[in-house]
């Protein structure tokens, strides 16, 4: 069941009512996607970033507009790099028995044995993208490392088959992989210089 999410319509213009919407612990964003023409809204900061926190990024909430209901993802977001606050949110109206494309966090679980043994564990790819209609969108991906020893790697193509939803990442991209140890320089050695001592004794001869 969808976690409803409370929205307000909001006027376009002028353009310091974005301003005036911020100021006032709002934040401003859009409803778009099936059954939607744009609809500019505004959320509570707080709650939405609960909402969220709770519930999950790939999460269906219900919204309402002008009396219509609407199930929506959050499709996207814009952060004040300054800051560190959402300052624009993207809403996406889905269809609930229509599958739809999402963005997913891959989750390494477990200690690899190449780790165990001084290798470097290094993960390259943070997330993937999968198809499935909304109610089973994952929020995360969870891949089992243990088994992997130093110099190997693991992919896309290794994440377990699921009905739920399907993996449309290309499947030779790499995830992670666990480097060999690094082995510190040995110290250069020179051979040592005769005192000048005994080459002054030589030349006295």
């Amino acid at each position: 069941m969808a976690t409803t999410l409370e929205v307000q319509k909001r006027e376009t213009k002028p353009h310091s009512n974005i301003t005036s919407i911020r100021n006032a612990g709002r934040i401003p964003g859009v409803i778009y996607g099936y059954k939607a023409d744009n609809v500019s809204v505004s959320v509570d900061s707080l709650t939405f970033i609960k909402a969220v926190r709770d519930n999950g990024r790939n999460s269906v909430f219900s919204v309402s507009i002008d009396g219509a209901k609407l199930n929506v993802l959050l499709h996207d977001y814009q952060v004040d790099p300054l800051k560190g606050d959402i300052e624009h949110i993207d809403l996406l109206a889905v269809n609930m028995s229509e599958e739809v494309e999402a963005n997913v966090s891959v989750n390494l679980v477990g200690e690899s044995k190449g780790v165990k043994l001084g290798g470097v564990l290094q993960q390259v790819l943070y997330e993937i993208t999968v198809t499935a209609t909304p109610d089973k969108l994952p929020e995360t991906i969870d891949l089992d490392i243990t088994d992997l020893d130093v110099g190997d790697t693991i992919a896309v193509s290794d994440i377990p088959k699921n009905g739920d939803y399907e993996v449309i990442t290309d499947v030779e991209e790499v995830i992670a992989t666990v480097a060999a140890p690094r082995v510190a320089d040995e110290p250069e050695t020179t051979e040592a210089a005769e005192p000048e001592a005994i080459h002054g004794a030589d030349d006295a001869e």
